[in-house]
């Protein structure tokens, strides 16, 4: 079931256009990855979604309907940009922005309280936030974004400061924010984090939508038909055993086993590559080897910057 949906959405400021004709369904209770390099227009999605800034056309659904200025309370906005007051006090800045959700100070004392010990900082209370680690800084602004329980909680680069015990905490967070029922939009440039993390995802270039689906699906989509072969016996054997529609990319020796990285000249060829080394070497272990999503990220972006380049020198 869909959750949030923009339809056409456009967004021009001055001589630049931010976003063009964006279309991105999110379906309820998933965690969604929107991704795509600096300037591509996510921030600028994030902030209409958010009703900072409106667009110039096109519409946000929630639910089904068009999304309200009161709808904000029911999200969770957690910006790359911090914006927590340097010269207040942690427990004092907590409060107040759990008021500006809508908590009375009663729910927002015990939901606080609550979430500092869980996260071990009761003893930040009455410190300013100038006085803390940048990572320290995190947890607060994460826990400022999660107290009202909002439905929809957006993450621009949520890991950004953490050392690598609390960035898996924060993970492990975040997908139990899904168990619970929330919808997550999540933008980073953190690719092993949307392989972990991310149902869905969508990759904005240029203002457009040029990728767009379930995580797994995609990294199907643009396997390359390429294996990595570890055997025991000779490797001029298993050499001499492909035909020209195998290609050997490269080699190692560990500690007595080989390995290979063959590349099929077509899909679905992997049954006969078994067949063809099978009787010539001992196969040890026999795996395709998936795109990252860090290598379809890297792949669909040049290739979209090809064509645009292509397009620019015939008009």
């Amino acid at each position: 079931m869909e959750y949030l949906k923009s339809t056409g959405i456009v967004k021009q400021f001055t001589n630049h256009l931010a976003l063009d004709k964006v279309d991105i369904t999110i379906p309820e209770n998933s965690i969604f990855g929107l991704l795509g390099p600096n300037g591509a227009g996510k921030t600028t999605f994030i902030r209409i979604i958010n009703q900072i800034t409106a667009p110039d056309d096109g519409e946000i659904l929630l639910k089904g309907r068009k999304i309200k200025p009161e709808d904000v309370q029911i999200i969770g906005y957690l910006p790359e940009e911090r914006g927590l007051y340097k010269k207040m006090k942690v427990g004092e800045q907590a409060l107040y922005l759990a008021q500006l959700k809508g908590l009375s100070r009663n729910d927002a004392m015990k939901k606080i309280k609550y979430w500092f010990e869980k996260f071990e900082i009761t003893g930040w209370w009455s410190k300013k936030i100038e006085e803390l680690s940048k990572g320290m800084q995190q947890k607060v602004q994460f826990i400022t974004t999660i107290v009202h329980d909002p439905e929809l909680l957006i993450f621009d680069e949520p890991f950004s400061g953490f050392d690598p015990i609390n960035a898996n905490m924060l993970k492990n967070e975040i997908l139990d924010l899904k168990k619970k029922g929330c919808t997550i939009i999540f933008s980073t440039h953190n690719m092993s984090s949307v392989e972990e993390l991310c149902d869905h995802i969508s990759l904005i270039n240029k203002s457009r939508v040029i990728l767009d689906g379930p995580t797994d699906m995609i990294r199907q989509q643009y396997k390359t038909n390429t294996y990595e072969i570890g055997y025991s016996g000779d490797p001029e054997k298993l050499k001499r055993s492909l035909n020209d529609s195998f290609e050997i990319i490269s080699e190692k020796t560990n500690h007595k086993l080989h390995y290979a990285t063959v590349k099929a000249g077509r899909p679905s060829q992997n049954n006969d590559l078994l067949e063809k080394i099978i009787s010539t070497v001992k196969i040890q272990s026999f795996n395709e080897l998936i795109p990252s999503m860090n290598d379809v990220f890297i792949r669909v972006v040049e290739e979209t910057n090809n064509q645009l380049k292509q397009k620019a020198i015939y008009e």
